[in-house]
């Protein structure tokens, strides 16, 4: 059962260790990450140019644009190499049974 400001996106056995999925929840994209077993949700859009980012390396915490190569860190969505120089927002995330629920971005 969803939480509420929750809403379910995915099944746990859904991403592996490693794995990445994008999502759609209203009109945002948002990319699920699991690092090391958690799972973290951060905008798929690269905030330097319109690229998915979920078609770039993930790194262990690092993920990288396919388009310039920007990194940014999945778990703050902190911009760390140029050309991006504004970071990207991060959402809650709870797990519930097998349900993969995302909540509201933090701040």
């Amino acid at each position: 059962m969803a939480q509420s400001g929750f809403v379910k996106v995915a099944d746990v056995g859904e991403l592996a260790a490693g794995d990445v999925k994008v999502v759609e929840v209203g009109s945002d994209q948002i990319l699920l990450v699991n690092v090391d077993g958690t799972i973290y949700a951060l905008d798929d859009i690269c905030s330097h140019a319109y690229a998915s980012l979920s078609e770039g390396d993930l790194a262990g915490e690092e993920i990288e644009c396919p388009l310039h190569g920007s990194a940014f860190n999945v778990i703050t969505g902190e911009a760390l190499t140029p050309p991006a120089d504004e970071n990207i927002r991060t959402f809650e995330v709870r797990i519930d049974g097998q349900d993969v629920l995302l909540g509201p971005a933090k701040s």
